[in-house]
């Protein structure tokens, strides 16, 4: 589709992290942009004040006439109101990364995948980009602390994107530099096994030019399979690990990170002093180890994504360097049943650093409960495993738990993809 002829656009769950980000584009662009969400949020809220026409409920009369694209959210159930009404109109109809794929392809694009990671190294590369007068438009799956902002509107031939595996959707992209930060068994409510996943970033590696990079560890084994066949020049991040610059991200993930966006930076030509000075003034981005504040009688409050037990696991970790001598707590919402059930053994394991864990019910997003696990069941086994662990029925029940325990010995963690970092506002309330 030719996007200079979409003049009135409609994003089905404009509250979602990417879609927003899209919709600025879209409104950039001098494109007339509406959206629809369950329920306002700061980020709906934020978009009406740049410009966004804004419906909640969604209902089938959101949808006009006289659209000439409707975006939805792959959350989305294929027979919602809306994009039923979308389609009996006629109106060309993508999912956000269907959209974000004809946006980006006619650019020069830098995508960053990865199982794991992938936020903060897109982050990290637009700050670099920027400092280094590149001018890119970025896309990224969080709010980046510099700006506050997922999208960067830029006017040079940069687009940075933040790539999602799920579903196979970073095939909708073509890369001219790719990032892999790692590859594991994630998402396997879609994907068969690991093996299945690397068919895919190995598919995703194929498609980068032959004057293309592909940037990665290539000596780790599972990376290895993802290179088969690829004709991109391949560039090891592993050769610019820093431990000595320092960062205000604590953890080694940190510097792989920062080492995938150095070797991505310099396959784009941009000086290693440029890179360093931008790294160790790399604020971080919402909800990835986010400092939220100190409670009431001193203990600090962090925010963090983690939703896979590598994830928790190398947070955790982070933590436990910066803090080595103070208690740390884990207030975990699980996400899916699916992850929570075929990741158990490795959740229970993930959580070694932390000195206690508080565990809310499974968020379900898109799934059903089939009665096989609870977050009560992963409670159990933590303490099977010699842990200290509390599950409760709901948010406002951890809180007070969590408000028993603060004092200046101690770190809360609130953790998890669903919405327990609404808690942190009454943590830190007086």
């Amino acid at each position: 589709m030719n996007l200079s002829s979409v003049k009135k656009i409609h994003f089905i769950g404009i509250g979602g992290i990417g879609m927003s980000a899209l919709a600025r584009h879209f409104c950039a662009e001098g494109v007339l942009v509406s959206g629809s969400d369950r329920s306002p949020s700061l980020i709906t809220d934020a978009l009406q004040a740049e410009g966004v026409t804004f419906y909640s409920p969604q209902v089938k009369e959101n949808i006009a006439p006289d659209l000439d694209m409707v975006v939805y959210t792959e959350a989305m159930e294929h027979n919602h109101e809306e994009m039923v009404a979308a389609r009996s109109l006629g109106i060309t109809t993508v999912n956000y990364f269907e959209a974000l794929g004809l946006v980006a392809n006619d650019y020069y694009v830098v995508a960053v995948a990865g199982s794991h990671g992938k936020t903060t190294t897109t982050a990290m590369l637009i700050d670099i980009f920027e400092d280094a007068d590149l001018d890119p438009s970025a896309v990224v799956g969080s709010l980046r602390s510099k700006t506050g902002k997922n999208y960067r509107q830029g006017k040079s031939k940069y687009f940075i994107v933040e790539a999602c595996e799920y579903k196979r959707d970073f095939l909708h992209l073509k890369p001219d530099i790719l990032v892999i930060t790692n590859v594991e068994a994630e998402h396997l409510d879609y994907y068969k096994d690991l093996d299945d996943v690397v068919s895919a970033f190995n598919e995703f590696a194929r498609s980068v030019p032959e004057e293309g990079f592909v940037v990665c560890a290539p000596k780790d084994t599972v990376i290895k399979r993802v290179l088969e066949e690829v004709v991109a020049r391949v560039v090891d991040y592993t050769e610019h690990v820093d431990l000595m610059t320092p960062l205000k991200q604590p953890g080694l993930h940190t510097r792989l990170n920062a080492a995938a966006a150095t070797a991505a930076a310099l396959s784009a030509g941009i000086e290693k002093e440029s890179i360093r000075s931008s790294l160790q003034n790399f604020g971080g981005t919402w909800r990835r180890f986010e400092f939220k504040g100190v409670m009431p009688k001193g203990a600090i409050l962090y925010d963090d994504y983690g939703h896979h037990p590598t994830e928790v696991g190398v947070t955790l970790k982070g933590a436990r360097e910066l803090f080595p001598d103070k208690r740390i707590i884990v207030a975990f919402h699980p996400h899916l049943y699916s992850r929570t059930k075929l990741l158990f053994n490795d959740f229970i394991h993930a959580f070694s650093d932390a000195d206690e864990v508080v565990l809310a019910p499974i968020f379900a997003a898109r799934e059903v409960d089939d009665g096989t696990i609870s977050h009560y069941i992963l409670k159990e086994a933590l303490i099977a495993q010699g842990g200290r662990a509390e599950a409760f029925d709901g948010f406002e029940e951890i809180t007070e738990y969590l408000k028993t325990k603060d004092d200046e010995n101690t770190v809360i963690i609130t953790m998890g993809a669903g919405d327990i970092y609404k808690i942190d506002v009454d943590l830190l309330m007086n």
